[in-house]
């Protein structure tokens, strides 16, 4: 029969409670066991999530072996069941008063919906008032892992209190932990809920006792504490963080992290986030009253954000400041930290569109290496305009322009303080001639023409582009680059009107090239497999003619380091303030086998080589070494993926010159069952005059040693100086519903070499939270496939941003 009953509202009491605290993190449940808790009942209408929005509209269907009583207090005995939507509840008696609207369901009480499976043994209230009382609960969660249990729960429309309540994702035969509450209140309406006196136990150690936090219990965010960070190192001592969030408004919140490091003292880190329909924005910063080891105030302040103008229209900032040059040092925990030396801000609006982009940008640099100078860092942008344009205008001709205006200013003080007769000064003597780096404007304009002819096996494109860079320099920067090519010219007592620099060079260069490829493929059989081999050759012939740049300067421009890409690149140089000449020609060619079963790559291979016709007279300082008439070293490069678990790699450059290896880089990764991984990587580079640059070996491991068991590692050692870098080992512990992850590192910590210890230890209560240190950070970044969704990334640099948002170098 049907009836007006409306089901108990026991989800808000019960499923958004303690299990409210629970991560959004992937969590591996494999080691727990296959059985639930409480068993699905089986005259439950089965779990329809759909039907959770129109619960309320339906009507409630009320089943049961017996009924009698009156019409006014009907009674039903004896199997019940009233359904509605996804819910389900099951009593052996229930009453109900249709007058006042009191109910009582007792015996072996049943619940169940989408999100939560009870049982209790007695139930009763006031439907009219909203009121209820269950007694002697038991709960497990549906929709995700979790259960408990409850002395009894009293509800009052939105607001309920829970007595003496328990939560843990663990299985009731392993209760690793648990945590529990002698009260805790819950209000619907405002979306939190507070509990008093709540105990985390880990076995039955104690480990975590609150007297009193509110927490929320669905998506609203509310003001509180987050889970503690704690950690010890040799630099720090023990360190302690204590997060407090605050829930400012709906679109932007706060985090207050007062820290506490027993050998520098306290400081105070904030995170404020913002967000809106057209943007987002995130302000760090950072505040030590007087740190003890350094004996001054230290800070840092970093934000990022944008604001979408139109469709195609961004503004965006990235902007970083720290107090001091050793603040990254003392504060980085990772190791490519300590070895950025600056840190750049930048903001500007950047647009894209179908056939182009460009921007407006400013940019300033920090310096944040204490063994350096600020005469070390790059050249300010304030400001920098820029655009590209290309457009295929025909099937066989694309046509398009790279431009560029920038203004370069340094803040180096001791090369720009002049005196009221314009003379500069530089460490506080007078100098005739000029040594400021003030700097200067640069325009670059660099149009082409392309002609892409392709085939189903072939392509030739022939390019020709004109470069026309202009510059107007201050002239103490003018006079400076004169007195160094007069002095690389071995004039060593020139006139006055030779020591007067150009405050207004220029260059204007054609560049032609022509980029041609062949494809050819078969179908071959290695074993029993099909593979596609394929054999690819390449030519790329550059003609570029000589002209004279020793008075241009050198304000973002640098050699590109000798590469694959570099092959096929239409200048050696990462900026406009060098073209080099050129008369070369590259051959290389490249093959492939690829499994015709799965698709895959099995094994790759290139080698190229540039044939350098003419010497190259231009260079980025007249003291650099020009390339001379020759052959550049060879470069190959091959991959093998041997089976679905072996990857072999490799990349090698031969000066046949100079009969020397420029580099040697060897990369092996053994995939291992149960997500184990290892990773050997040994890499040699020479410097571009043949001095060692750097020989070093890179081993890391996560090794399983049983289902709950495994090992982490990393072993970073600089063959070179005959020391690590950085070592760590570890230890993971993996149950149904605890992990403990435990790892010691050795580090270092600054460009002198100096060594940092540390220890890091968390602890992962699955389906609740972590308390600890992030060690998961740490692996990831230390052991590449750690988390294998990262197999196939090159880890990324924190060295700072990109010089350029486009690379006018790049061949069309």
């Amino acid at each position: 029969m049907r009836h007006t009953l409306r089901l108990l509202p026991l989800p808000l009491g019960i499923a958004l409670c303690l299990p409210a605290f629970a991560d959004d993190k992937p969590l591996n449940w494999g080691l727990c066991p296959a059985t639930d808790v409480l068993p699905a009942f089986t005259d439950a209408p089965p779990a329809d999530k759909a039907a959770v929005a129109t619960r309320d509209q339906q009507p409630t269907d009320i089943e049961g072996d017996q009924l009698y009583g009156t019409s006014t207090v009907p009674q039903y005995e004896g199997n019940v069941a009233l359904k509605r939507g996804d819910q389900f509840l099951g009593t052996d008696h229930l009453s109900f008063d249709t007058d006042t609207g009191n109910y009582r369901a007792e015996g072996n009480v049943r619940y169940q919906d989408s999100s939560i499976r009870m049982v209790a043994q007695r139930a009763e209230g006031n439907q009219e008032s909203d009121t209820h009382k269950i007694s002697d609960i038991q709960y497990q969660l549906v929709s995700r892992r979790g259960n408990g249990g409850a002395e009894s729960i009293d509800l009052q429309g939105a607001v309920g209190q829970m007595h003496r309540s328990t939560y843990t994702t663990c299985d009731p035969s392993q209760p690793v932990w648990k945590l529990s509450a002698p009260q805790i209140e819950v209000d619907n309406d405002e979306g939190f809920g507070t509990a008093r006196n709540a105990v985390l136990r880990i076995g039955k150690v104690p480990v975590l006792w609150a007297p009193y936090f509110k927490f929320p219990i669905d998506d609203r965010r509310q003001t509180g504490l987050l889970y503690p960070e704690l950690k010890v190192s040799g630099r720090n001592g023990f360190d302690y963080t204590q997060p407090i969030y605050l829930n400012l408004a709906p679109n932007f919140d706060d985090t207050l992290m007062p820290r506490y490091m027993s050998k520098r003292g306290l400081m105070l880190d904030n995170e404020f986030r913002y967000l809106y329909r057209g943007g987002r924005g995130e302000l760090l910063t950072a505040y030590m009253p007087s740190d003890k080891l350094r004996d001054r105030d230290r800070g840092r302040v970093e934000y990022s954000g944008f604001h979408n103008i139109n469709s195609q229209w961004q503004a965006r900032a990235n902007i970083a400041w720290v107090s001091d040059e050793r603040y990254v040092e003392d504060f980085s925990n990772r190791l490519l930290g300590v070895t950025a030396s600056n840190l750049q801000s930048q903001a500007g609006i950047y647009g894209t569109g179908e056939n182009w982009s460009g921007g407006l940008m400013a940019d300033y640099w920090q310096l944040t290496d204490y063994t350096l100078t600020e005469q070390s860092l790059p050249y300010n942008r304030q400001p920098r305009l820029f655009g590209t344009w290309d457009k295929p205008v025909l099937p066989w001709l694309d046509v398009g322009v790279y431009a560029e205006a920038v203004r370069f200013t340094h803040d180096d003080v001791n090369y720009k303080t002049r005196t009221p007769e314009g003379e500069y000064i530089r460490n506080g003597q007078v100098k005739t001639s000029g040594i400021g780096v003030d700097g200067g404007s640069r325009l670059d304009i660099k149009p082409y023409v392309s002609l892409p002819f392709t085939g189903a096996s072939w392509y030739v494109t022939p390019t020709l582009a004109w470069r026309y860079t202009a510059y107007d320099l201050e002239q103490g920067l003018a006079d400076e680059i004169r007195q160094t090519n007069l002095a690389a010219a071995g004039i060593t007592n020139p006139t006055p009107e030779q020591l007067r620099g150009n405050t207004s060079p220029s260059r204007s260069v054609p560049i032609a090239s022509l980029d041609a490829g062949l494809f050819f493929d078969r179908e071959t059989t290695i074993g029993d497999k099909p593979y596609l081999h394929t054999l690819e050759p390449r030519l790329f012939y550059l003609r570029t003619p000589y002209r004279d740049q020793d008075e241009l300067p050198v304000f973002d421009t640098r050699d590109f380091t000798f590469s694959w890409g570099q092959l096929f690149r239409d200048s050696r140089y990462s900026g406009p303030d060098r073209q080099n000449d050129a008369n070369q020609l590259t051959l290389a060619v490249s093959t492939r086998f690829i499994d015709q079963n799965s698709g895959r790559e099995r094994f790759s291979a290139s080698i190229g080589q540039i044939l350098y016709f003419d010497d190259s007279r231009v260079s980025i300082s007249p003291y650099s070494i020009p390339v001379e008439k020759g052959k550049s070293a060879w470069i190959a490069d091959s991959n093998w993926q041997i089976n679905d678990r072996w990857n072999l790699g490799a990349t090698y450059q031969w000066d046949p010159k100079y009969k020397r290896e420029d580099l040697a880089s060897l990369r092996a990764r053994y995939l291992m069952s149960n997500d184990g991984i290892v990773n050997l990587t040994y890499r040699h580079r020479l410097n571009p005059n043949g001095s060692e640059l750097l020989e070093q070996a890179d081993l890391s491991f996560l090794y399983p040693i049983s289902p709950s068991w495994s090992l982490v590692g990393r072993y970073y050692y600089s063959i070179q100086d005959a020391k690590p870098l950085e070592v760590i080992g570890g230890v993971q512990w993996d149950s149904c519903c605890l992990a403990v992850r435990a790892i010691a590192r050795r580090y270092v910590r600054n460009r002198e070499g100096d060594l940092n210890n540390s220890f890091q230890i968390e602890f992962v209560l699955k389906g609740l939270s972590s308390i600890g240190q992030n060690t998961d950070r740490t692996l990831r970044r230390a052991i590449l496939g750690y988390n294998r969704d990262d197999l196939y990334l090159v880890p990324p640099s924190n060295t700072g941003a990109s010089r350029d948002d486009y690379d006018p170098n790049q061949i069309p």
